[in-house]
């Protein structure tokens, strides 16, 4: 830490209707105005946007994905424009910064400092802490607060041009050495009001500033400014949130589509994936849907079906894991910022989802079903459907609520691959239900993936009358017998696998609501 705290002040008189040109502020012409009266009220707001994107000079970037830090995405210069960009869309009449130029080189800095001198000059004030500035970067302040440690004021006060009232202010104190030509007044300022400095002069700086006709000009300025104006009311808010719960949705709802649309490497991977393990599958098990005489006919299209549950649903709850864990993130600051609550940014994080996984759902269903030789009635072909929806979206779900449980996607993955564990171990393909020891018979039917095999194999010949050749009975008396499957029981089948994406997601909701993991 550096001994001195200095809180810089970029102010003028607030119009917030101005928004200027992302010119340098010297050869800017003139102020623009914004005069055109929008027909509604959204077109004002797009209107507004597009003026901030402007001021921060973000346009160029303005179908860019932000990405992760030091890995893809944006800079760490354009994170931080980006930053301000998202603060002014509020229309604030002050924004505080803190340390807007760490970790950036001198080019970043000074394309920083730009958007925030752009700021100022829309009517906006803007409070910065900054250590040890260069002079360009000083200059562009035009006040400054300086304290020493422990809080105390050393100079409340304007900066001047070249930051004549400052050095005028320091030199006026007996034994301060004067500036040299072409010294950073920053770096000379920090040298001189050392506690060093203090001890070596006999001076108390925070005395000498208390005794000083600026620090009484100040404390009038305050006074004067504390008095409510006549006939004000106290600021009163009604609820946290500027917006309704509804539209707060609509909003997270828009972000995310976007933000799953610019992302490739997420969506379109997982369609290319699943059409790929479709294929496989399909020229792995041809036919042999339409193959039913002996029992072990009957254990391939069942074997079909369970891979397809492991090879899609692992798949799909390991690569949304850490897709999640980075809108998290973003929703810790936009939530912190009293953008939207945690229940809308769930909502919209699990709505995203559905299109996704059906349009998921319906290509393997289709290539599957298909090649491997189902029996094609639409009632078959639908439920077929209706459960790689539902399992696919409840794997989606599970790994989406293993990070919101979790403080990171890396121990997400660990704990979501030991129940994949114990899923398989009990979905009652390795072992089936009636053979599993009655101690641990309870999770079975406490096993998503049993369900989904169930609802898989039943709907598809539970209701076949059709004599095995190596049994003697029917194929739906050997489901009953071996495997515990009943045709009447489909109904309930398709209830509890409904129901398994929508506890998943309502858990996801209510541990985003309560768990924070963001550290400070």
């Amino acid at each position: 830490m550096y001994p001195f705290l200095e809180t810089l002040f970029l102010s003028l008189p607030h119009t917030a209707d101005k928004l200027i040109p992302n010119k340098a502020r010297d050869s800017r012409p003139s102020t623009r105005h914004v005069s055109v009266k929008p027909a509604n009220f959204e077109t004002f707001h797009m209107m507004f946007i597009e003026e901030v994107m402007e001021l921060v000079e973000l346009k160029p970037l303005r179908h860019a994905l932000v990405g992760l830090p030091g890995v893809n995405g944006l800079s760490t210069e354009q994170r931080k424009r980006l930053t301000i960009g998202v603060e002014l869309v509020a229309n604030p009449s002050i924004i505080f910064m803190d340390e807007p130029t760490s970790g950036l080189d001198a080019r970043a800095a000074a394309i920083v400092m730009r958007t925030v001198r752009n700021t100022v000059d829309t009517g906006r004030t803007v409070v910065c802490t900054i250590h040890q500035p260069s002079i360009d970067i000083f200059e562009a302040f035009d006040e400054l607060f300086l304290m020493k440690r422990g809080g105390q004021e050393i100079y409340v006060g304007p900066l001047g041009r070249h930051s004549s009232h400052l050095i005028k202010y320091f030199e006026s104190i007996e034994g301060i050495r004067k500036i040299k030509d072409g010294y950073n007044p920053a770096t000379w300022m920090l040298e001189v009001t050392t506690s060093g400095d203090e001890m070596a002069l006999g001076v108390d700086f925070t005395t000498v500033y208390q005794n000083s006709e600026l620090y009484r000009r100040n404390k009038a300025m305050i006074r004067e400014l504390s008095k409510p104006a006549p006939g004000s009311k106290e600021l009163y808010f009604a609820t946290k949130y500027s917006e309704s719960f509804f539209t707060q949705c609509v909003a997270c709802l828009w972000k995310l589509r976007w933000s799953y649309w610019r992302n490739p490497p997420y969506t379109a991977v997982r369609f290319v994936f699943t059409i790929v393990i479709a294929l496989t599958f399909g020229t792995m098990f041809w036919d042999l849907g339409s193959k039913i005489k002996k029992q072990q006919d009957l254990f391939n299209a069942m074997g079909s079906m369970y891979a397809a549950v492991l090879f899609l649903g692992y798949s799909n709850c390991t690569s949304v894991q850490p897709v999640v864990a980075v809108e998290r993130a973003v929703f810790y600051r936009e939530r912190a910022a009293g953008m939207y609550s945690a229940l809308p940014y769930a909502f919209a994080q699990v709505a995203i989802e559905l299109p996704y996984v059906f349009a998921q759902a319906a290509f393997y269903g289709i290539i599957v079903y298909a090649m491997i030789g189902f029996e094609w009635t639409v009632a078959k072909f639908f439920w077929y459907l209706f459960f790689m929806y539902f399992t696919l979206l409840y794997f989606t779900f599970y790994g989406m609520m293993t990070v919101a449980l979790t403080p990171n996607h890396h121990i997400a993955a660990i704990i979501a691959a030991a129940f994949f564990g114990l899923w398989n171990l009990f979905s009652g393909f390795i072992v089936p239900r009636p053979r599993i020891p009655v101690w641990w018979r309870w999770y079975n039917w406490a096993c998503p993936v049993a369900w989904t095999l169930y609802g898989l194999v039943v709907s598809q010949f539970g209701d076949i009358k059709d004599v095995l050749e190596d049994t003697g009975g029917t194929v739906e008396d050997f489901l009953k017998d071996y495997f515990g499957f009943k045709h009447d029981f489909l109904g309930v089948v398709a209830i509890v696998t409904v129901a398994w994406p929508v506890l998943f997601s309502f858990i996801f909701a209510f541990s985003i609501k309560v768990f924070n993991f963001q550290r400070r």
